[in-house]
């Protein structure tokens, strides 16, 4: 048991809190730049927060809740220094399909923070079982197609909001029903939200232009336009003509709260919380990553899991929705200078102080400039590029983009994040089954080299490679290659030698078929000898039965290169005894010819 000293504790807590450990080389600079940055991603954070909580179907204020205690909690644990955690896109679309088992808002206020409980205790259990890193083995492909089937819904259930219309969906129906009903039932469009809502779209783009222009990187856009919308409802008094806000907003912060537990809530959101903590963690490491290209930071995937899990569970105690790093306050947080954890933090602490004391003023926000603001993220959040080029590089990643966008559009987007997964896994055990066999030959002047279709075949020694994973994926590869070598066997086949060099992995099933491979071609009076075999497969035969059953010596893999492979040639030559017409032997006289390798 390992006993942390009194000494050793600091230590500890710089590597479990990295905030803190970004403190010992803080500098009055660092202090600035990290304050400049905080506040501009919170003046980016307050308006997409209520878009996200809306698009979640909860409240405004939860979202803002969300980006107070989750930005708050996942930047003094992340790895990285500009992550700025909360709600997203993409997570909150998820939780909107979750959540809409249950019917009214207040059940959906509590399901929503009992989810954004499970999402962070399934979490910290991946991160307790050390299983972070097992994330890279998921396809990008899964994360390319739900960005566009999650986009798409988005967009969907936007409309509403955008044209004015009345949802009429039933809660237990699929996003692609629900956008039918609304359209075609939800009456007729009011056209001063249609107004309101594409006036906030031209704004919003506008001002990105103009920021793109005039090189002004701190531009607050998204603030801007719900500022003046804000103000156009409030001049024009289009309230009155139909046109829908926010509604009230408390000028308060979260207070602690136990999480309502419903056991049989818990079941029914179960899968849909496995689905948003993999969504989650593949968000924040996938945005990790990208910053960590530019900044050269080192990056600690184990930790990165803990803090996204600590953020969700903590989050659930103060009203929080799920959430996860998010890709546009991250990325504004690094452009803006960001130097460590603490702009996070100051980022909370700013929309902490807007929501107390401006949030009686958002009343007014309308429901059509957020769904605006929506509708821009929604095209943004899709990467072009990297959908077209995962459509065009393979038919694997170009069938998981398919699959997973569809499955979020016409099934729900929690299933769409499942079947991603596990369609990346399949077809992963698959592509990684695919064992390589490779057959040799011994020319005249003794260079062993892979054997060309033109050469001639010697029939009383034949020598193999096998080349891959020897575990249970590669099963029918290795059955069938081994097949093959034993119809290449015939009444003049002496020996058998097999490399085993670039053969790794083996389990119990590639243990099993290489086992009978032996029995068999031992049965026929034919020698295996086994070369270039590792010291873990060495212990596999020996713990398995084989180093006991096989007739000849096995030759382990030597500090030389190739050496093993050149020593069970010569072995089996002695076993052979006199060469044939074509044997390399017959012209070196008594002895072997001077063997080597030739690639």
């Amino acid at each position: 048991m390992t006993v942390t000293t009194q000494e050793d504790r600091p230590a500890w807590i710089y590597r479990k809190v990295p905030a803190f450990d970004s403190l010992r080389r803080y500098r009055l600079p660092d202090a600035r730049a990290d304050l400049l940055a905080g506040i501009t991603v919170a003046a980016v954070a307050v308006p997409q927060a209520m878009a996200y909580a809306l698009a979640a179907g909860l409240p405004a204020e939860y979202g803002l809740y969300t980006a107070i205690v989750m930005t708050a909690v996942g930047a003094l644990f992340a790895s990285s220094r500009q992550l700025i955690n909360g709600p997203t896109n993409a997570i909150s679309i998820a939780v909107l399909s979750v959540i809409s088992i249950v019917p009214s808002v207040d059940e959906k206020i509590q399901a929503a923070v009992l989810l954004a409980c499970m999402v962070g205790i399934i979490q910290l259990v991946i991160t307790s079982m050390r299983l972070g890193d097992l994330t890279r083995y998921i396809s990008h492909s899964v994360i390319i197609g739900f960005t566009l089937g999650a986009s798409t819904l988005l967009v969907l259930d936007q409309m509403k909001n955008l044209l004015g219309l009345a949802s009429m969906g039933g809660v237990h129906d699929t996003f692609l029903y629900r956008f039918w009903l609304t359209m075609t039932q939800g009456g007729d469009v009011n056209t001063a939200t249609l107004s309101i809502g594409l006036a906030s779209i031209a704004m919003v783009l506008g001002l990105r232009w103009l920021k793109n222009l005039l090189g002004l990187r701190l531009l607050p856009e998204l603030l801007i336009t719900v500022l003046v919308m804000a103000a156009v409802v409030a001049w024009l008094g289009l309230e009155a003509h139909g046109v829908r806000v926010v509604g009230e907003i408390p000028a308060r912060l979260p207070t602690p709260t136990l999480p309502t537990i419903d056991y049989d809530l818990i079941r029914e959101l179960s899968g849909g919380a496995l689905a948003i903590a993999i969504l989650g963690l593949l968000e924040a490491i996938a945005m990790s990553k990208a910053i960590a290209a530019q900044t050269r930071q080192k990056l600690d995937m184990n930790q990165l899991c803990l803090s996204e899990g600590l953020a969700n569970f903590t989050g659930s105690f103060f009203q929080c929705m799920p959430g996860s790093g998010s890709l546009t306050r991250s990325a504004i947080n690094q452009q803006a200078g960001a130097v460590s954890q603490w702009s996070g933090v100051v980022s909370a602490a700013v929309v902490a102080l807007i929501m107390v004391a401006f949030a009686p003023y958002a009343r007014l926000i309308p429901r059509a400039a957020l769904a605006g603001i929506l509708i821009v993220s929604a095209w943004k959040m899709i990467d072009w590029r990297g959908l077209y080029y995962h459509l065009r590089v393979t038919r694997f990643d170009a069938v998981i983009v398919g699959a997973t966008a569809f499955s979020a559009v016409a099934i729900s987007i929690e299933f769409c994040i499942l079947i991603g997964v596990v369609m990346s896994s399949l077809l992963t055990v698959r592509r990684a089954g695919r064992m390589l066999l490779t057959e040799f030959t011994i020319t005249p002047d003794g260079a062993i080299r892979e054997r060309f279709p033109d050469d001639l075949r010697c029939n009383r020694l034949l020598i193999y490679g096998l080349e891959g994973e020897m575990f249970f994926g590669a099963s029918a590869a290795l059955e069938s290659h081994f097949q093959q070598i034993e119809q290449r066997i015939d009444q003049h086949t002496c020996a058998v030698v097999l490399r085993l060099k670039r053969a790794r992995n083996a389990d119990a099933a590639g243990m099993i078929l290489l086992k009978e491979f032996v029995d068999r071609v031992q049965a026929r009076g034919v020698h295996v000898l086994l070369c270039g075999v590792r010291r873990d497969l060495a212990h596999r035969m020996e713990t398995t039965g084989l180093s006991a059953s096989i007739r000849t010596p096995i030759f382990r893999e030597e500090k030389v290169p190739l050496t093993s492979t050149i020593l069970a040639i010569s072995h089996a030559y002695r076993l052979i005894g006199d060469p044939c017409a074509s044997c390399p032997r017959r012209d070196s006289g008594e002895g072997n010819p001077s063997l080597r390798y030739v690639f």
